[in-house]
């Protein structure tokens, strides 16, 4: 242990982490750059930061506070103690509706804050898109602004006071009329005044520098606003009193399309006079699907206010006569808002992929301009660009002058990176030449500091140092940010990963087949760390039960990043902080679908356990789970499940099993069913194939097949009533009678599915426990086997979510060099999917009952549920299914060591949501695992679709 760490353990209550994966989670923020910092230290309170400021500032070791980690400059990264707030100090002291004021520590995420002010009717205005991970700390040290600045301005704006300890341990307490000013500072600037008043832009969005004219007479003299924006170069906040603002009681949405993003712009600044809440702005190139947008091929998100719907809406009307549109809809359901809302949110992710899927980075993500000269610097922008040879899509909130852009710069080779730094030169001069400023919403950071001179001049950016040195003479506090920056092009995260492909066993097609541009993916904006799902939406239930970063999918990501680096993580493969940090992701692959750049972990982790336990010893799970498959068919053939299921009722016999198989003590094992679904195929009676529907090929999943026959049989009743032809997927080899080869012939034949014929497996248990050989192996012989129905019309009707998802996604991915995987994968369709295009006059039962139940993860992740959603419709099944994960996951919940994780995401949401359901409604999971996880922690029986419309189907006759 060094001495820093053993003092830092000695002076403080929180914990210190100078561990390899304390220091990978924060080597990086949201933006280009990376410091490998010595420790973590997550404080309990403001004595410990104290603490911490005085063991560092003995041993010369700079400090950084870092919030939720989402900056986009580079200042939440640093060499020295990186200080944790979210852990400890995240608490809302206390709120007063009558003053309209919050007590709040650094920690906070935003969203608590606006949970605890909405019965009040408060809110704090500054809103980012990160909102739901971002902290108010972090809120502070940027200025952070969001979507309702051109109502209620910037965090500046909303800050009454600030607890903060200087550089030399100082504690202030600051506010206006110089109240808590570091000894020094006044006069200083008394000395100044000239300069303060004629050296700052006038516009809404100035966040580059210091703020030092907030310290001027005329503005109150106002420490604490003047603070804010400080990128935690100045002091540390430890508390902050923040002003809230009146909500709306109600609100409408007008979305107002224009030809392009220019013709958005000019229009922005001529509707602030109507008081919109949002003037934001966003082109085609960032909407995945324009369908729900109205014409246009840019469009503005304009916000209003009033006490009623009507009034709100009446605003909005106003605004979209006066407006010279395209195209324009006005919303008010919140729900219809919210998902407007989501494109918006999202462009921060998104932008990181151009429309060819070539990669887009931040470092000029936020200049702003007055707004009435956004659509002339928009112009100068896009022309440099193209002088440039670069693409980038402009969006942000266009009502304040405020752009946000993600550049496809080539930050990997000496080349690009020279290219990046001359255009960054020379855009610095043309947001100045528009009187605008270098940063308008996320700071200076690295990325732009360098280039503040341009904007304000070398006489003001040495007062910025002179202020600087009066606050941290000892320049303790995130030194290299704001004044005596590093270089813009030092420190650029990509600089350490391998240049050369790594040999993988995915095909990683979006990515050219290169596993460091997948990991690339994740550029930090964390949409993963949310405490809470909303609506539908998955990602990342580990985090949200731990609370951990490593336990995010970003946080994951960064560690498989430095593992790549080999500075930190110096094992590659073999190492075990991956690992620990992977062991607990579920494999939902919810991030797949949620996470704005489409991040899979679940294909990281395969990929990740294929190398680990390459030529090593598995763990016992991967054996008696990885392999479900191969065990089951062997009790099938021999006929044991009667006994096998005696034996697992047995205590002592269940106990030597689990603890064999690695799984855990809790957990029941489930029962096997006594006659699998291929053995009643056969044997029930059918009436002649006839050929007025057409033919669809079930496929007989491992857990249909030998854990849940009832649904397999359910699926055939449904199916047949729907008109369409059943067959079941080939099983047997055969030799042609001209000798042309193997063929095979079609599961109708009863006797040939039961004698241990090899048969088809979309391999996901091998898959999920990254035996990725024997996956291979599995899937190669699947595309054998199907080869004749590959030539087919037939589509493959998969019940199991988990299995469909594997065969879309898994399969193609898995066997890239095979087209037959392909054309498999693109036959693949769900129960829903299949009733809808293969019989779309058929009607479903009516059974006129509500449903609760869990919507599969695989299924909101890769196959989506539209579908689902409109045949419960149809058959009067109404209310909605729950989001988040069963927990349950595959072999995820059943292994040693997940329990408690694997309840605590069942108790997120779906398991409320069935304890809470009224009588008679029906339980709906159509995946085997939430079934499981229903039965063993409610003593509930979840059903899947196919088996509550086959039972409407008997009732009705």
């Amino acid at each position: 242990m060094s001495e820093l760490e053993a003092e830092l353990r000695k002076a403080v209550r929180g914990e210190v982490g100078f561990d390899v994966t304390s220091r990978a989670l924060t080597t990086m923020d949201a933006s280009n750059y990376r410091r490998v910092p010595l420790g973590v230290v997550a404080p309990h309170d403001a004595d410990d930061v104290a603490a911490v400021l005085e063991v560092c500032r003995d041993h010369m070791v700079p400090v950084v506070a870092r919030g939720g980690g989402t900056s986009i400059a580079g200042q939440a990264t640093g060499t020295g103690i990186v200080l944790d707030f979210t852990r400890h100090m995240n608490g809302l002291v206390s709120l007063d509706p009558d003053t309209r004021t919050a007590v709040v520590q650094p920690g906070l995420v935003l969203d608590r804050l606006q949970e605890a002010a909405a019965p009040h009717g408060l809110r704090f205005g500054p809103d980012p898109s990160t909102h739901s991970r971002c902290t108010l700390g972090g809120m502070i040290g940027n200025n952070s602004c969001g979507s309702h600045s051109v109502a209620w301005g910037t965090t500046a704006d909303s800050v009454r006071e600030l607890d903060v300890i200087s550089g030399r341990g100082e504690r202030l307490r600051l506010g206006q009329d110089w109240a808590g000013a570091p000894q020094g500072l006044r006069e200083l600037l008394d000395g100044e005044l000239a300069m303060l008043r004629t050296g700052f832009p006038e516009l809404p969005r100035r966040i580059s520098g210091y703020a030092l004219d907030a310290l001027l007479p005329e503005n109150g003299a106002d420490v604490a606003r003047s603070f804010c924006g400080s990128e935690g170069t100045l002091g540390i906040v430890t508390e902050a009193v923040v002003r809230l603002v009146e909500a709306p009681r109600a609100r409408a949405l007008a979305v107002l399309g224009y030809s392009d993003e220019s013709a958005a712009a000019e229009a922005a600044a001529g509707l602030l006079p109507f008081g919109p809440l949002t003037v934001e702005g966003m082109a085609a190139d960032l909407v995945p699907s324009a369908h729900v947008l109205p014409r246009g091929g840019a469009w503005l998100f304009v916000e209003t206010g009033g006490e009623s719907e009507d009034e709100a809406r009446a605003r909005a009307e106003a605004i979209v006569r006066a407006a010279d549109v395209v195209g324009s809809t006005v919303v008010t359901d919140p729900g219809g808002q919210r998902a407007l809302w989501r494109i918006r949110e999202d462009a921060s992710g998104t932008a990181t992929r151009m429309a060819d899927g070539s990669e887009a980075w931040p470092g000029w993500e936020d200049c702003a301009v007055p707004p009435q000269r956004l659509g002339a610097y928009l112009r100068d922008f896009r022309a440099l660009l193209t002088a440039h040879g670069l693409r980038g899509t402009p969006y942000g909130h266009f009502g304040d002058g405020c752009i946000h852009v993600r550049i496809d710069f080539d930050l990997l080779t000496e080349t690009g990176v020279a290219a990046f730094r001359r255009f960054s030169e020379e855009l610095a001069e043309v947001v100045v030449a528009h009187g605008g400023s270098l940063s308008g919403e996320h700071g200076d950071g690295q990325a732009r500091a360098e280039l503040l001179p341009k904007m304000y001049g070398h006489d003001m950016v040495r007062l910025f140092e002179r202020a600087k040195a009066v606050w941290d003479p000892d320049d303790l506090l995130n030194p290299g940010m704001l004044v005596r920056p590093a270089p813009l092009d030092a420190n650029l995260r990509f600089s350490v990963l391998p240049r050369e492909p790594v040999d993988v066993a995915f095909g990683y097609p979006a990515d050219g087949g290169d596993f460091s541009a997948a990991v690339r993916r994740c550029v930090g904006v964390a949409k993963c760390r949310t405490t809470s799902a909303a609506g539908p939406a998955v990602m990342c239930p580990s985090f949200r039960a731990t609370g951990e970063e490593e336990h995010s999918t970003r946080g994951r990501a960064r560690l498989l990043h430095e593992m790549l680096a080999g500075e930190l993580v110096t094992d590659g493969w073999r190492s075990t902080e991956v690992r620990d940090a992977l062991d607990l992701c579920l494999a939902c692959k919810g991030c797949r679908s949620d996470c704005p750049v489409e991040v899979d972990m679940a294909t990281y982790k395969a990929e990740f356990l294929h190398h680990h336990y390459e030529g090593r010893r598995r763990p016992a799970a991967h054996h008696s789970m990885g392999r479900l498959p191969q065990w089951l068919r062997l009790v099938a053939r021999t006929r044991t499940a009667p006994l096998v299921n005696a034996l697992a009722a047995v205590p002592p016999f269940a106990w030597v099993a689990k603890r064999l198989g690695g799984i855990a003590p809790e957990r029941d094992i489930p029962r096997l069913a006594a006659r699998t679904f291929s053995r009643w195929w056969e044997r029930r009676e059918k009436a002649p194939v006839g050929t007025g529907g057409d033919l669809v090929l079930l496929w007989p999943d491992t857990f249909t097949e030998h854990l849940s026959p009832s649904v397999g049989q359910a699926a055939v009743r449904v199916l047949e009533a729907a008109g369409l032809r059943v067959a079941l997927p080939p099983t047997v080899r055969w030799r042609t009678p001209s000798g042309g080869g193997e063929g095979v012939t079609v599961a109708t034949d009863p006797v040939s599915l039961l004698r241990g014929r090899e048969r088809v497996c979309c391999g996901l248990t091998y898959v999920s426990t990254g035996q990725l050989d024997r996956a291979r192996a599995v899937l190669r012989r699947t595309l054998d086997l199907m080869e004749p129905v590959l030539g087919t019309e037939a589509p493959v009707v998969v019940l199991e979510p988990s299995c469909a998802a594997a065969l879309r996604s898994d399969l193609p991915e898995l066997l890239h060099d095979d087209p037959r995987a392909r054309r498999l994968a693109d036959r693949v369709l769900t129960f829903a999917e299949a009733l809808e295009r293969l019989a779309p006059d058929w009607r479903p039962p009516s059974l006129e009952r509500p449903v609760v139940g869990q919507n599969h993860c695989h299924q909101h992740a890769v196959l989506g549920d539209a579908p689902d959603r409109r045949l419960r419709e149809a058959a009067g099944l109404s209310g909605e299914l729950s989001g988040g994960c069963c927990g349950l996951a595959g072999n995820f919940g059943f292994e040693k060591g997940h329990y408690e994780v694997s309840v605590a995401c069942a108790e997120e949401q779906v398991l409320p949501a069935v304890r809470g359901a009224g009588e008679g409604a029906v339980v709906l999971a159509d995946g085997f695992s939430c079934r499981t996880q229903l039965e063993q922690l409610a003593g509930v029986r979840g059903r899947h679709l196919a088996e509550v419309l086959a039972e409407g189907l008997e009732a009705s006759g």
